[in-house]
C-alpha cells in the first residue's frame, strides 16, 4: 500500500471473539451515572408526565450508547483516533447525564446540545475515517442524514417549552430509534441491509450484557444507599432489603443464569448477525427500562416499607417487573425462537397484582413482585435443563 495513505482504524476480523477493551469499559462508567439520574428523575416525577419525560430521556441515553457501541464494534477502540472519539463522546454523555434532572426546565439546551453534538459529531467523524469509497460509507451517510433530521427536532424542542418540548423530543427519538428498522432509508441515499452490517456478534452481545450489569448495579447502589441512610435498621427495613435484593437477583438470573451464553452463540452463528444485533439492541432498551423502573419501585419500598400503596406506587411496582418480563420474553424469542410461557404467565400475574396492591403496604407489595420474578426464573431454569437433556 502506498505510504501516506491513512488506513481506517477498523477492528481486525480473524474469526475469533473480539474482546471488549478497557476503553469501552471506561466509557460505560458514565452510563452508571446516567441510569442513576434517570431513576432519580422518575422517582421524583411519578405522574404520567414524569413517566413520559423519563421515557424520552432514557431513549436518548440508550441511543447515544447504542450508536457508540456499533462504532466500537467496527472500529478498534485502542487505535488513538478511535480512543479519542470514545473519550470525547464520553465527556458529552457526562454533560448530557448531568443535565437530566433539569432537561425539561433550565438545562434543555445543555441536554439537547450535548446529545446532538455526540450523535452528529461521531457519525461525521466515522465518515471522514472511512473515506468515500469504503463499503461502510453509504450506511454512515444515511445514518448522518437521519441524525441531522433528529437534531432539528432536538434543537426545536430545546427552544420550546412544556408539552411541546416533550412532543418534539419524542419525534427526535423516533427518528433515530426507528430508522435502523428500515435500513436508514433516506431519499436520494437508498437504504442499508443488515447483511451489510458486518458486525462481530460475540462482541456486540457482550456489550449489551455489560450494560445490563450496569443497570442492575444501579439498583443495588440505590438499595444500599437507602439502607445506609436509615437511622434504625428495623425488621421492616431488613425485610425490605431482602425483598429488593431478591427481585434484583431474579432479574440477574433470568438474564445471565439462563440465556446470556445461548444469546452469544445465537448471534455469533447467525448468517445475518447484523439483523440479530439490531434486534438485540431494540430488546435491551426494554429490558433496561424495566430495570430502571424496578429500581424506582425498590426505592419506594425501602423509603417507607410500612406505608400504604397508592396508585402511582402500585403502577411503578408493577411496571418495572412487567416491562422487564416482556423484554426478556422478546429476548428469548430471538435466542430460542419462542416466547416462554412462564414470562407471559408472570406478566399476567403482575397485571392482576396491580389491582390488589393498593389494598396493602409497600413491603408486602415489594415481596409479591419479587416472588413473581423468582418463580418465573425457577420455571425458566427447569425449562433450560429440559432443553439441555433433550439436546444431549
Amino acid at each position: 500500500m502506498a505510504s501516506g495513505i491513512r488506513v481506517p482504524a477498523l477492528r481486525r476480523r480473524d474469526g475469533h471473539h473480539a474482546r471488549v477493551t478497557y476503553e469501552e469499559l471506561f466509557f460505560d462508567l458514565v452510563y452508571v451515572f446516567a441510569v442513576t439520574q434517570l431513576s432519580h428523575h422518575l422517582l421524583h416525577h411519578l405522574g404520567l408526565l414524569g413517566v413520559l419525560q423519563t421515557l424520552v430521556l432514557w431513549f436518548a441515553v440508550w441511543l447515544g450508547w447504542q450508536y457508540a457501541c456499533w462504532v466500537s464494534n467496527w472500529f478498534d477502540p485502542q487505535a488513538p483516533r478511535i480512543r479519542a472519539l470514545l473519550f470525547a463522546t464520553m465527556l458529552l454523555a457526562l454533560l448530557m447525564s448531568s443535565s437530566i434532572p433539569d432537561a425539561f426546565s433550565e438545562r434543555a439546551w445543555v441536554f439537547a446540545g450535548a446529545y446532538v453534538t455526540m450523535q452528529v459529531g461521531r457519525t461525521a467523524f466515522v465518515l471522514l475515517e472511512v473515506g468515500r469509497s469504503h463499503v461502510l460509507a453509504p450506511n454512515f451517510r444515511r445514518m448522518l442524514a437521519w441524525v441531522l433530521v433528529s437534531a432539528c427536532f432536538w434543537m426545536a424542542g430545546a427552544a420550546a417549552e412544556g408539552n411541546l418540548r416533550l412532543g418534539l423530543w419524542a419525534v427526535a427519538v423516533a427518528c433515530e430509534y426507528l430508522s435502523p428498522m428500515f435500513g436508514f432509508a433516506f431519499p436520494g441515499l437508498g437504504r442499508s441491509r443488515t447483511r451489510e452490517w458486518t458486525i462481530e456478534g460475540g462482541h456486540l452481545a457482550e456489550r449489551c450484557q455489560l450494560f445490563v450489569i450496569v443497570a442492575l448495579g444501579e439498583t443495588l447502589l440505590a438499595t444500599g444507599g437507602v439502607l445506609s441512610e436509615a437511622p434504625h435498621w428495623s425488621d421492616e427495613v431488613v425485610s425490605a432489603v431482602l425483598a429488593t435484593f431478591a427481585g434484583t437477583l431474579a432479574m440477574w438470573w433470568l438474564y445471565f443464569g439462563i440465556s446470556s451464553e445461548d444469546a452469544t452463540d445465537t448471534i455469533t452463528r447467525s448468517d445475518d448477525p447484523g439483523r440479530i444485533g439490531a434486534y438485540f439492541h431494540y430488546v435491551h432498551a426494554l429490558l433496561i427500562a424495566g430495570i430502571i423502573a424496578t429500581a424506582v419501585g425498590n426505592d419506594l419500598v425501602m423509603d417507607a416499607p410500612g406505608a400504604a400503596v397508592g396508585l402511582p406506587q402500585a403502577a411503578m411496582l408493577v411496571a418495572g417487573p412487567l416491562i422487564y418480563l416482556l423484554g426478556s420474553a422478546l429476548y428469548k424469542r430471538a435466542v430460542y425462537g419462542q416466547v416462554p410461557r412462564s414470562h407471559l404467565l408472570g406478566a399476567a400475574v403482575l397485571v392482576l397484582l396491580g389491582v390488589a396492591l393498593p389494598h396493602m403496604h409497600l413491603l408486602a407489595a415489594g415481596w409479591l413482585t419479587s416472588v413473581v420474578l423468582l418463580l418465573v426464573g425457577l420455571a425458566d431454569t427447569r425449562l433450560k435443563r429440559a432443553r439441555r437433556r433433550a439436546a444431549g
